[in-house]
C-alpha cells in the first residue's frame, strides 16, 4: 500500500459508468472482481448473476469505450466433472451457479470481442493459492480454511477422504502468466492455466501440520475428485511455464501466516 507506483481505488463494479475516470490512460484491464465460493452461490444465486454477468458487462464497456485490452479471470469451474487432464475444448458442464456466474462472464467477453472489436483473452485459473490467502468465510478455498483453523488451534476438516486431487497453481505464476497475456499480441483465446501437476488434500495437510487433528465430512455432490488443467497452449503460445512447486508455495505460506 506505501507503493507510490500503486492507486488503489474500492468502488462496487455494479456501479462504475463506462466513462469513469478509472478506465483512462489504461492499457491493460485485467478484471478478477467477483463473487467466488461454491456453496454461498446455491444459497444466493443471484447476487452471483448480478455481480459476475452484470459487472463484467460494466467492466466490458469501460475498456471498450477506452480502447482497452481485456484480460478475463475465468474459472476452470465451468468444466465440472471433466475428463483429466482437461483441455479448453472439454465439454462446458457447470454444476453449481457461481461456475454458471463465471462462464456466462466470459461468453459476454467474447461476445464484446465479435460485436466490438475489443482485443480480449480469458484465462480460466484451475486451483490458486498463495500468501495472503484469504481465510474468511465458511466455505472458502481449502487453503484458506486449512489456515484458519490451524491459527484457532481447530482440526482440519476434509472434505471426504483427503485423497481427492487439485491442480494448484501459485500466485505469482497467475500474475506472470495474465502480464505475459496483456503484453502479447494475442486476441481472442482462452487459456488454461495450472501446474499441470495435481496434488492431494492429504499431501497438503501433512505439509501445513501433520500433527493436526482431522475431521472427515462428507463430500458435496457434483465436485470433482481431480482437477488437472491441460497446460500445452499457454506454455506454447505465451511461453509460459509455472516456476514455483508445490512444496516450496505452502513453504512460503506457513512462512508468512506465522510472520
Amino acid at each position: 500500500k506505501n507503493n507510490k507506483n500503486i492507486h488503489l481505488e474500492k468502488k462496487n463494479i455494479l456501479k462504475i459508468n463506462k466513462n469513469n475516470n478509472i478506465f483512462k490512460d489504461v492499457d491493460y484491464l485485467f478484471h478478477f472482481a467477483g463473487k467466488g465460493d461454491i456453496v454461498p452461490s446455491i444459497d444466493n444465486p443471484i447476487k452471483y448473476i448480478q455481480t459476475n454477468v452484470l459487472g463484467t458487462i460494466k467492466m466490458l464497456e469501460g475498456a471498450r469505450n477506452n480502447k482497452i485490452k481485456f484480460i478475463y479471470a475465468a474459472s476452470s469451474s465451468c468444466y465440472g466433472l471433466a475428463t483429466t487432464p482437461t483441455k479448453e475444448t472439454h465439454k462446458i458442464q457447470p454444476q453449481y451457479p457461481y461456475a454458471l456466474s463465471k462462464y456466462i462472464g466470459e461468453q459476454n467477453v467474447f461476445h464484446w470481442n465479435k460485436v466490438y472489436n475489443l482485443p480480449v483473452i480469458s484465462i480460466r485459473i484451475f486451483n490458486a493459492y498463495g500468501t495472503r490467502v484469504r481465510t474468511t468465510g465458511a466455505y472458502g478455498a481449502v487453503f484458506g480454511v486449512f489456515f484458519k483453523q490451524k491459527l484457532s488451534n481447530k482440526p482440519f476438516t476434509v472434505v471426504g477422504n483427503g485423497k481427492q486431487k487439485r491442480d494448484f497453481i501459485y500466485v505469482t505464476d497467475v500474475a506472470n502468466a495474465f502480464y505475459k497475456s496483456a503484453r502479447s499480441k494475442i486476441n481472442n483465446e482462452i487459456f488454461n492455466l495450472g501446474a499441470g501437476n495435481p496434488q492431494s488434500i492429504s499431501k497438503l495437510i501433512k505439509l501445513i501440520d501433520p500433527k493436526n487433528p482431522k475431521i472427515f465430512i462428507p463430500k458435496r455432490p457434483g465436485e470433482p475428485n481431480i482437477t488437472w488443467a491441460d497446460i500445452s497452449k499457454i506454455t506454447k503460445m505465451l511461453k509460459w511455464k509455472p516456476k514455483i512447486k508445490f512444496e516450496k508455495g505452502v513453504k512460503l505460506m506457513i512462512k508468512d501466516i506465522e510472520s
